[in-house]
C-alpha cells in the first residue's frame, strides 16, 4: 500500500530525481517555457512553485536556499531580479501546465510548462530573410 506517498519517484532513485529537478528548474527558469512529459510537469511544478515562492522575498538566506537547486548564477539572478518580481503580487499559481498530445515514440502524453506571466521574444528572423535584406541594403 502506498498511502499518503508525498511525490512521484519517476522512476528514478533519489539522487536521479533530485538532478532532474534541478536540471528542468534552471531550464523553466531560463527559458521559461519547456516541453516535457505530464508527469514530470506536475512534479516540477511542485517544485518550481516554491522556489518563486521563496524568491518573491530576496534575502541572502533565500537565495542560498534555492542555490543548493540552481548552479547556474546567471538564472539564479534572473529569478530574483526578474521572475519574481513579476509574481509579487500574485498569491500562487505560477506556472500553467499546456497539453500537447503524445509522443510518437511511446505515447506518452507531452505537455509545456511555462510561467504564467513570460515575457514574449520577438520573432526570429530566418537567416534567408537576413540575407535578403542585408543584400537590399547594400
Amino acid at each position: 500500500m502506498k498511502h499518503k506517498m508525498g511525490f512521484k519517484r519517476l522512476g528514478r532513485n533519489r539522487s536521479h530525481r533530485l538532478a532532474l529537478y534541478k536540471a528542468m528548474a534552471t531550464a523553466l527558469f531560463k527559458y521559461e517555457r519547456i516541453r516535457t512529459t505530464e508527469v514530470k510537469a506536475k512534479e516540477m511544478r511542485r517544485v518550481v512553485e516554491r522556489m518563486i515562492t521563496r524568491a518573491r522575498k530576496d534575502s541572502v538566506a533565500n537565495r542560498r536556499l534555492i542555490a543548493r537547486s540552481i548552479q547556474d548564477k546567471a538564472v539564479l539572478a534572473k529569478l530574483f531580479t526578474d521572475i519574481a518580481p513579476r509574481f509579487a503580487t500574485r498569491p500562487g499559481g505560477y506556472t500553467r501546465i499546456l497539453k500537447l498530445g503524445a509522443r510518437y515514440g511511446d505515447a506518452s502524453e507531452m505537455v509545456l510548462l511555462e510561467l504564467v506571466e513570460r515575457k514574449e521574444r520577438a520573432p526570429r528572423k530566418k537567416k534567408k530573410e537576413e540575407a535578403k535584406q542585408e543584400a537590399k541594403q547594400a
